[in-house]
């Protein structure tokens, strides 16, 4: 069974196999969703970044993120009640962790 909490702009799903998958809420295609080994594995990219970040950086910090789902990241973390951060800006779309 899987478990996905929607949020304002991202949904977070943990599926069966442990991996957890960062999507656009309304979107169901692949390219609007970046997937991790697990939920622990998002937790140590944010842990990762330095205190104030934008979509570069996490793309710059995760090798595998790119394009639109950077974005979709910085959201993501804003978003869910595991980071402990808030949006600075949205143009450019920056976070600063509290």
């Amino acid at each position: 069974m899987t478990d996905r909490r929607e949020y304002v702009h991202t949904a977070g799903t943990r599926r069966e196999d442990g991996s957890y998958v960062v999507s656009r809420r309304s979107a169901d295609s692949t390219g609007n969703q970046q997937v991790f080994d697990s939920f622990e594995a998002l937790e140590s990219l944010y842990a990762d970044l330095p205190n104030q970040f934008d979509a570069d950086v996490v793309g710059r910090q995760g090798t595998r993120i790119t394009g639109s789902r950077r974005h979709m990241l910085v959201r993501h973390f804003v978003e869910h009640p595991a980071f402990d951060c808030r949006l600075v800006s949205r143009r450019p779309l920056e976070v600063v962790k509290r």
